[in-house]
């Protein structure tokens, strides 16, 4: 890594995911090829690399859950396994002639803005640099989530987080404990159900269930997906039309949810006879307030004579026997965690200081805010992919990616028209616009009027993580960039006056 010490690249991009990927495809079509992808770990794929439990998958089809510019006909299930992620990730890199870019075990250490220089100085893992844009791709499902559980440390059997799966355990015979009930454990507890002794699992709030139409893809439809790339299209297009058509119902009309809860209902009711188990798997708020799960195999691994159901979170451990908030007690071997990721409060904000000399993480500490999810106020030529308000509740992220390499994109063409050494900052005022309007559509929504806290909401009880709208809404609202929402900084005239240039400088 010497020879890249010290270097000065035009773009830095952290993170090797899908939007970190996709922004270095986006820089290289618009002809920028002096930029790096920083990535910590030593491959791409991002949580398709690190989430790697037994069951993991995709709860979006997969011929939407992939970048439009990249289609693979060859998908082999309507719904992919991490593996067939992954790979795809690679392949991508590869066909897009990215590995050149590619800095790996380059984890950020610090980012900080240089208001003279106008640029971002970088402290990485293996080495510094500095850079005119940095864009953040890290991701809001990229460091895990642990409770502070009483008595942990003392537990003499195996703890790790599902997105840290230790795959040298061996889970046959063992009595295995996981905790939490989102995306992720209603994956891992079918898988392994068949091989442990017992697998009790700790429950504080019950999700909401729906089947999972998930099949093989046939040869045929490859075929078909291969030598007519219409029909490909096509079955993207229907994917794409049939979620957007369902935003309403989540944003605007949560009544009108009540037939997709009989639809979960019934889900439960031909896999779970006894009523007491039923009646505590059922939730008490509203469907799509929480994330709705997609299983076929989740409740039939819960009725199986093995499993027990703890209504209640984990509360301590004493030594080998786990503490339930209802005071049940259960001897297990090994904890998993599914417990989710620091979604409101992402670590790499904490390494972020700005224009101002504060982080990121100081200036969001009444919750996140930013400019069409990816400008923060006063810190200039920092770009965030998946930033504040771009999560989606029923549809594929990557639409929502695509829009912001969009938004991207222009940004950069902006820089390049304003010439010469410039940097864009968001005004408050326009991060302030933006952000009340979010709030406003985000009052009637079901994530904030369906009764349960879910990680969507920050500590303050704010939802600062989802779109309250529908893709075609994002990507129309981030084509471009309104100049009239950015302050346009210009290096100072005398080495006495180091203060910002303003928007005015524009037309001097």
């Amino acid at each position: 890594m010497a020879e890249h010490e010290r270097r000065h690249v035009r773009v830095a991009v952290i993170g090797s995911g899908f939007g970190g990927l996709g922004a270095a495809v986006r820089l290289r079509r618009q002809g920028i090829t002096d930029f790096v992808v920083l990535e910590r770990a030593g491959s791409v794929g991002g949580t398709w690399r690190d989430n790697s439990y037994p069951g993991c998958a995709c709860d979006v089809p997969s011929h939407l859950y992939s970048f439009s510019f990249a289609p693979n006909p060859e998908w082999p299930r309507n719904f992919s396994g991490q593996p067939h992620i992954r790979a795809y990730l690679e392949r991508v890199t590869d066909t897009f002639g990215l590995r050149p870019h590619l800095r790996f075990h380059s984890e950020v250490r610090s980012l900080r803005w240089d208001g003279a220089e106008l640029h971002w100085e970088i402290e990485t893992a293996s080495g510094p640099l500095t850079a005119d844009v940095v864009v953040s791709a890290t991701g809001p499902l990229s460091d895990p989530k642990l409770p502070g559980i009483p008595g942990l440390d003392s537990f003499p059997g195996k703890v790790w987080h599902s997105a840290r799966w230790d795959h040298d355990y061996a889970l046959r015979g063992k009595r295995l404990a996981v905790v939490g009930t989102g995306a992720s454990a209603i994956q891992i507890v079918p898988a392994v159900q068949p091989d442990v002794e017992r697998l009790t699992l700790f429950q504080r709030t019950p999700p909401w269930v729906l089947p999972r139409a998930d099949r093989k893809i046939s040869a045929a439809e490859k075929w078909l997906h291969t030598k007519l790339p219409a029909t490909r299209a096509a079955r993207r297009q229907l994917l794409w039309s049939i979620r957007e058509l369902q935003v309403s119902a989540f944003t605007k009309r949560p009544n009108e949810l009540g037939l997709l809860e009989l639809l979960a209902r019934n889900h439960m009711r031909k896999a779970v006879k006894d009523p007491a188990l039923r009646d505590a798997l059922t939730p008490d708020y509203r469907i799509g307030c929480k994330r709705i799960l997609l299983s076929n195999s989740y409740y039939p691994a819960l009725a199986q004579p093995n499993v027990d159901l703890v209504a209640a979170g984990l509360t301590e451990v004493r030594g080998s026997t786990l503490v339930g908030a209802d005071g049940s007690q259960t001897e297990a071997d090994a904890i998993v965690f599914g417990t989710g990721f620091h979604v409101t409060d992402m670590p790499i904000a904490q390494r972020v200081t700005g224009a101002h000399g504060t982080t990121l993480a100081e200036e969001w500490k009444d919750g996140m805010e930013s400019l069409r999810g990816t400008s923060a106020a006063g810190f200039p030529n920092f770009l965030t992919l998946i930033g504040p308000n771009t999560g989606l509740g029923n549809s594929s992220m990557i639409l929502m990616i695509e829009a912001q390499l969009n938004y991207l994109a222009d940004y950069l063409r902006q820089l390049d028209v304003l010439g010469g050494k410039i940097a864009l900052s968001a005004r408050p005022s326009a991060v302030q616009e933006w952000n009340r309007t979010i709030q406003r559509r985000m009052e009637r929504t079901v994530w904030n009027t369906g009764g349960c806290d879910s990680w969507y909401l920050d500590a303050n009880g704010r939802n600062t993580t989802v779109w309250p709208g529908t893709t075609g809404e994002f990507r129309k609202a981030t084509r471009q960039v309104d100049l009239a929402e950015y302050e346009v900084l210009r290096p100072a005239r005398t080495p006495a006056d180091r203060t910002p240039g303003t928007a005015a400088e524009v037309a001097a």
